[in-house]
């Protein structure tokens, strides 16, 4: 059998994305090679700023996020803009403003692509809020996530 049918592409993965306005999407970037860029609060809060940018723009709204350190968990209702284009948007302008103000310039600082998950209208966005806010605690980054700094939801 022709093993070049298992081959999987990342591109070929993207083909039928679907942006949807006023939809639900958990979205998730990995920073490149996994690097805990974002142990570093300082940057976190470039990326957190950059985030809120797009929020207060009216491009998405921001539901929940919690910022890790090699990894952004973002729960957003989109707006006018197709997925590809938010995620380019922040993972660019966050590159831009983190390696300005980072003595380790990074060559690159987001892995290529992202993860989306649309949430289906019997899917509850509260549960899916928790669920994210609480990855410091499954990760043992923290006891309480009231001690974590780097996350946000508007319900909690």
């Amino acid at each position: 059998m022709d093993s070049s049918l298992f081959t999987h592409r990342s591109h070929a993965l993207r083909c039928g994305r679907f942006s949807e306005t006023g939809r639900a999407y958990l979205l998730t970037a990995v920073t490149y090679k996994r690097q805990p860029v974002f142990n570093d609060w300082r940057l976190a809060r470039l990326l957190i700023t950059e985030m809120r940018r797009l929020h207060d723009a009216k491009l998405i709204e921001s539901c929940a996020w919690v910022v890790m350190p090699d990894h952004l968990h973002w729960l957003v209702q989109l707006g006018p803009l197709a997925l590809p284009t938010l995620m380019q948007q922040l993972k660019s302008l966050s590159a831009i403003a983190i390696n300005k103000a980072s003595p380790n310039h990074y060559d690159r600082l987001w892995q290529k692509g992202f993860h989306d998950h649309a949430l289906r209208r019997e899917e509850d966005m509260l549960a899916t809020a928790r669920y994210i806010v609480a990855n410091p605690l499954r990760a043992g980054l923290t006891q309480r996530i009231g001690d974590y700094p780097l996350w946000d939801a508007i319900w909690l």
